[in-house]
């Protein structure tokens, strides 16, 4: 058997669906306000092996999805004039989504989006420059601190909307107010080029986004070496070679060809499609791949991503390319397996890696170059990297 993959997940990234090239680490969900969010869990070891790889072919460009029937809120092919002049929406619409106007409701205006079989409702920001992913809630902002009393707290407005943080226990919350405070929406917000705001108003706060600590207290499978200390993120930093080098990885490709590095999450479509179109330049002995397996997905695919990781990295690094790429399920991980991903999870932190897939290599000049996300000129990158 061999597990399938969304193109997108709806859940997971409500608006990233429409607008993203790679699988964003994990960030608050939109949800019902009754069932907060539960933050990842941590790498563990466990359950029964699963086929890593999706048999996923390439992705046509993204094309119009067809109007909603007459009995639906009015949808056309073409994104109207007055959508046109929102950012957001345009936005939205630039990536294939059909956007139907559900009117306004407390000083905001409703908006469903359909791309193929996906769909998503959200509200749009005051100055047209955000969206907030989720329904409108029947609560008001009093009635909301009312409930989180010393749990609740106010974030920094953005984009025109006051954002509130619940604290349940170990999970979370973020909350958008409507302009007159009689509404709010539980929620994630992303401004008009995709980007995750939500997941930035609330990374000051202890806890709410996963980390990795690394130092003395990171203990490293046995024989396995701990990650490079990036000291400087840009683009120029050799260290990131460094970083990858460090990993558990697997390589596919002419040894002698110019080295490229791709951190993956096995269940990540972006990461699936970035091999696809890599693969030509490998079998063409332009390129060797090295394949650095995470999890990132997690709260999305039920733990399948850390299953999948733990045994990719429990594989043969000469066999681990194809055991992604056919979906062979290699048995139980490895004893040393889940220290092995918690070196490779302690470099993606190292380079403060945003999503897979990421990738790294050394330019002619010997910088580095990286690259988050799908390649957008997949022939130029292999162009560019050096012995």
């Amino acid at each position: 058997m061999r597990s399938f993959l969304l193109a997108t997940t709806m859940v997971a990234f409500p608006l990233a669906a429409f607008a993203q090239s790679h699988c964003a680490l994990p960030a608050p969900v939109t949800m019902a306000a009754e069932a907060p969010i539960q933050l990842p869990l941590p790498i563990t070891v466990g359950g029964p092996p699963v086929p890593l790889m999706p048999a996923v072919a390439p992705l046509p460009p993204p094309t119009q999805a067809p109007a909603l029937p007459s009995t639906a809120p009015a949808a056309a092919s073409k994104i109207p004039a007055d959508f046109a002049a929102i950012p957001a929406l345009a936005h939205i619409a630039a990536a294939g989504a059909t956007l139907s106007d559900l009117g306004m409701s407390h000083g905001l205006r409703t908006i469903s989006a359909r791309h193929d079989a996906q769909v998503m409702v959200f509200e749009v920001s005051p100055d047209g420059q955000a969206a907030v992913a989720g329904l409108m809630t029947d609560l008001s902002v009093d009635q909301l601190r009312a409930i989180g009393g010393k749990d609740l707290t106010e974030l920094p407005a953005q984009h025109g909307l006051r954002a509130l943080f619940l604290h349940n226990g170990p999970q979370f919350q973020v909350f958008y107010a409507s302009p007159d405070s009689e509404r709010v929406i539980p929620g994630v917000m992303w401004d008009a080029t995709g980007k995750d705001l939500t997941r930035d108003q609330v990374a000051a706060i202890p806890g709410a986004i996963p980390t990795v600590t690394i130092g003395a207290d990171t203990a490293p499978a046995a024989g396995a070496s701990g990650p490079a200390t990036a000291t400087d993120q840009t683009s120029n930093n050799p260290n990131l070679i460094a970083v990858a080098q460090s990993t558990t990885h697997g390589s596919i490709g002419n040894a002698s060809a110019p080295e490229l590095w791709m951190f993956i999450d096995p269940q990540c479509s972006f990461s699936v499609r970035a091999m696809q179109q890599l693969a030509p330049f490998v079998a063409a002995g332009k390129v060797r791949l090295n394949v650095i397996p995470l999890t990132i997905l997690d709260g999305e695919d039920n733990g399948m991503s850390t299953r999948s990781a733990l045994d990719l990295v429990s594989t043969p690094s000469d066999q681990l390319v194809a055991a992604w790429e056919t979906g062979h399920m290699a048995g139980p991980p490895a004893a040393d397996a889940s220290g092995k991903l918690q070196v490779n999870m302690a470099a993606a932190a190292a380079i403060h890696l945003q999503g897979t897939p990421t990738l790294i290599w050394r330019k002619p000049d010997g910088s580095a170059g990286r690259l988050d996300g799908l390649p957008p000129d997949i022939g130029g990158l292999v162009a560019s990297i050096g012995s």
